[in-house]
């Protein structure tokens, strides 16, 4: 089961009125384990950043003029988020929002809202009347979030796949995605497929619990089901 875990950074709170995106992270998870593909895109929005969001993000106008327009990303974007993959979203309703209204404005296809799993609803859900702030909820689960001292959307969206495999029942064992070597999609990198293990694992049954265990079946007469599977 692929999925991407999403976060954008904007200008402000509403496509509508003029706001533009600015950031997009994704990271790449695959039956909940990192894979070690990102995809890490800063886009000019064609306007000034507001000083409000300036203090948030960090993200000033001349570094943001340099920047791809989303025309130029668009295409590269969607190749990510592509195979029906479920995108992680914190506050889904808000980045699906404005991608969508930029995908509107260049005539492609839209992002099914029934694609998106929204973390803050799960998090409400599973703690009600609790925080569901993303440092909230690295408090709770004592994730180290100390690096984000700015917003930025492929850190958060890390975080994020942290918080995720919380909510859904705890991180795997081995589980560091920042000790996982990336792959920037945006940079053309290549693409991990899930294979078979190379070598098998050793048995953990010892010959004398394979000797006890063929001794109980053997007790059970032929009618056992042990004898007919």
């Amino acid at each position: 089961m692929r999925e991407i875990v999403l976060d954008t950074e904007t200008t402000g709170f509403d496509p509508e009125t003029g706001d533009r995106i600015v950031e997009i992270g994704a990271v790449e998870l695959y039956n909940h384990m990192p894979t070690g593909r990102t995809y890490h895109q800063y886009i000019n929005p064609e306007r000034g950043m507001p000083q409000e969001a300036f203090e948030v993000h960090g993200l000033g106008d001349e570094f943001l003029a340099g920047q791809p327009v989303f025309k130029l990303i668009a295409q590269d974007f969607l190749d990510f988020v592509a195979d029906d993959a479920k995108l992680v979203i914190h506050n889904a309703s808000f980045d699906m929002k404005f991608l969508n209204a930029e995908l509107r404005w260049l005539n492609l296809p839209q992002i099914a809202m029934d694609r998106a799993i929204d973390t803050v609803a799960m998090a409400r859900k599973k703690f009600p009347g609790s925080p569901a702030s993303l440092d909230a909820l690295c408090r709770r689960f004592s994730i180290d979030n100390s690096a984000r001292t700015l917003h930025g959307a492929l850190l958060d969206s890390e975080i994020l796949a942290e918080v995720y495999l919380e909510l859904i029942g705890g991180r795997q064992p081995g589980l560091v995605l920042a000790s996982v070597e990336k792959t920037n999609v945006a940079s053309g990198g290549g693409v991990w497929k899930p294979h078979p293990r190379p070598t098998p694992l050793p048995a953990r049954l010892t010959e004398e619990e394979r000797a006890a265990h063929a001794a109980l079946v053997e007790g059970m007469g032929e009618n056992a089901l042990w004898n007919r599977y």
